[in-house]
């Protein structure tokens, strides 16, 4: 049974920078010009889930992202690597989101793709962490959703899920639709090939604004935010050291017990 898919995937600057080149400056981060974006990796997974599926039974793969000023050459990796359909939430008002303007945005546009089977997202995102939006999207939806996937099968109809747990995995059977969102235990994304890179440089992405999926730009973005950011600060790491000596190797650990103790580590 070929399986409609549609695969949330996120612009985000190159996790692999070094972190002292990142700043906070009225509590958002600036990112230098020369680090260039990239997919996320827990996108590339889940997108690598539905290529797997895709590769076994057949169907369609839509990729679906929200942002602004996206790189093109970024972002139609996903149609380079095997999806079918690349659709762009792209306009200024999707910029500063949270979670729940994200995943209300996301999934208004699910329901003006209309059919699907699986959603899938990646576990958290690369630049945030916060693992919310995929949920987010399923309760919006209506729809039952499993998370921490390592392997995806398509049997009778549902999927058969291997998720992860702390000492392990085990096996999840779900009806479809459902939403999943894939770990990196399932593996890395597939490279793309010349054939694909060609093909994905021929199409063109669909780009919606908030009009387009039946929002307000006061619904979306900073502007349709349901959290607060009190403060985004860079921890400032300071370490010293104090060496504790003795007369003999018992004084000195005497000696280090009562320092312990007056710092109230004891």
């Amino acid at each position: 049974m070929p399986v409609n898919m549609i695969v949330c995937c996120k612009q985000v600057p190159d996790p692999e920078a070094p972190p002292t080149v990142f700043r906070v400056t009225n509590n958002k981060m600036t990112v230098p010009p020369d680090i260039k974006p990239v997919i996320g990796q827990y996108e590339e997974f889940a997108l690598e889930a539905a290529l797997k599926i895709k590769d076994t039974v057949g169907g369609k793969i839509t990729a679906l992202s929200l942002g602004n000023n996206f790189v093109r050459d970024v972002i139609k990796k996903t149609l380079a690597v095997g999806s079918d359909e690349l659709i762009l939430l792209e306009d200024e008002a999707f910029e500063d989101g949270d979670s729940w303007s994200t995943a209300n945005a996301l999934a208004m546009a699910i329901k003006k793709i209309g059919e699907y089977d699986i959603i899938f997202c990646g576990r958290q995102s690369s630049d945030w962490d916060a693992g919310q939006v995929g949920l987010g999207i399923a309760e919006i939806l209506g729809i039952p959703a499993v998370t921490l996937a390592r392997k995806v099968e398509i049997t009778n109809g549902k999927a058969k899920v291997e998720q992860v747990i702390p000492d392990g995995y085990r096996s999840v059977e779900v009806t479809l639709p459902a939403l999943i969102t894939v770990t990196s235990e399932l593996g890395a994304l597939r490279y793309a090939t010349l054939k694909g890179i060609m093909a994905a440089g021929k199409k063109q992405p669909v780009v919606w604004k908030p009009a387009d999926i039946g929002l307000e730009p006061s619904q979306v973005g900073a502007a349709g935010r349901h959290s607060k950011l009190d403060k985004l600060f860079q921890p400032v790491k300071e370490a010293k050291c104090e060496i504790i000596s003795g007369e003999t190797p018992a004084e000195a650990g005497a000696n280090l017990a009562v320092r312990l103790k007056e710092a109230k580590l004891l």
